[in-house]
C-alpha cells in the first residue's frame, strides 16, 4: 500500500505564508500526477494544484499567482508554498498522488484569521 504524510498546516494570518508538505511512502514505482485539494466547512472538495510528473503545473484560477506547487521525485515528496493567504481560504488541505489508483492524505487544517 502506499501511505501519505502531510504536514506544515495550521494558523496564520491573512495575508501571510504557510508551506505544506506531503510525503509518500510504500509500494511505489513510480508517481504520475501529485495534487492538492481543500475542503472548507460546508464545501465541497476543490482542486487546488497539481503537478505532473514532468512538472507541468495547474492552479485553480483562485490561488494563480500566490500559490506555488513542486515535487521532489527522489523523496516522492509534494509541496504547497502558500502566500498572501486569505481567510476563505481556511480549509483542510488534502495531498493526492496518482500511481495505479488515487491516493489521499489525511488532511491538514489550514486557519487564515486573525
Amino acid at each position: 500500500q502506499v501511505q501519505l504524510v502531510e504536514s506544515g498546516g495550521g494558523l496564520v494570518q491573512p495575508g501571510g505564508s504557510l508551506r505544506l508538505s506531503c510525503a509518500a511512502s510504500g509500494f511505489i514505482r513510480s508517481i504520475n500526477v501529485m495534487g492538492w485539494y481543500r475542503q472548507a466547512p460546508g464545501k465541497e472538495r476543490e482542486l487546488v494544484a497539481r503537478i505532473s510528473s514532468g512538472g507541468s503545473t495547474n492552479y485553480a484560477d483562485s490561488v494563480k499567482g500566490r500559490f506555488t506547487i513542486s515535487r521532489d521525485n527522489a523523496k516522492n515528496t509534494v509541496y504547497l508554498q502558500m502566500n498572501s493567504l486569505k481567510p476563505e481560504e481556511t480549509a483542510v488541505y488534502y495531498c493526492t498522488v496518482d500511481i495505479w489508483k488515487s491516493f489521499w492524505g489525511q488532511g491538514t487544517q489550514v486557519t487564515v484569521s486573525s
